[in-house]
């Protein structure tokens, strides 16, 4: 089982927020974004808060009702010149890249991925059952953005 949910997390995140051509969900709270996927066994949804400040939660269900894994998350926009719209752009296309960088969980981006003037940076401590993590944006080598995130098993 553990390596079918690491798997399907990978997946859903790739066909959730990181995909830029996927629509969003019903909110499930009031002022949430949510994005939800599934394939039959495992359910993934991911519901934040804000936008260039945001707050959220991604957890994976098992047999769609019993939480089995979950990451919060917390992320701020350093330079208030930048737009949601814009930080999409740079943070995407990491994101994308969820699972293919194994110096990391596959719970974000790669360590590092670089997007034209943007460099992407992430990094993680503990293993999947209980984490924490470290995403960065820089932008011609200022810090722009960054997020924390910790998260782990659900028993």
């Amino acid at each position: 089982m553990y390596k079918d949910y690491i798997k399907f997390l990978i997946e859903a995140k790739q066909q959730t927020y990181a995909n830029e051509n996927i629509e969003k969900v019903e909110s499930s709270r009031k002022g949430s974004k949510d994005y939800e996927y599934t394939n039959g066994t495992f359910t993934y949804h991911d519901t934040y808060f804000g936008g260039i400040k945001f707050i959220g939660e991604e957890v994976i269900y098992s047999d769609s009702k019993i939480p089995i894994w979950a990451m919060n998350y917390y992320g701020v926009t350093l330079d208030e010149n930048l737009s949601e719209e814009t930080m999409d752009m740079a943070l995407r296309p990491a994101l994308m890249k969820v699972g293919e960088d194994e110096k990391v969980l596959p719970v974000r981006g790669p360590s590092e991925f670089i997007n034209g003037e943007y460099i992407y940076k992430f990094t993680s401590n503990g293993n999947i059952e209980d984490f924490e993590g470290i995403e960065e944006i820089y932008k011609s080598k200022k810090l722009i953005y960054r997020l924390k995130c910790h998260g782990g098993i659900i028993k």
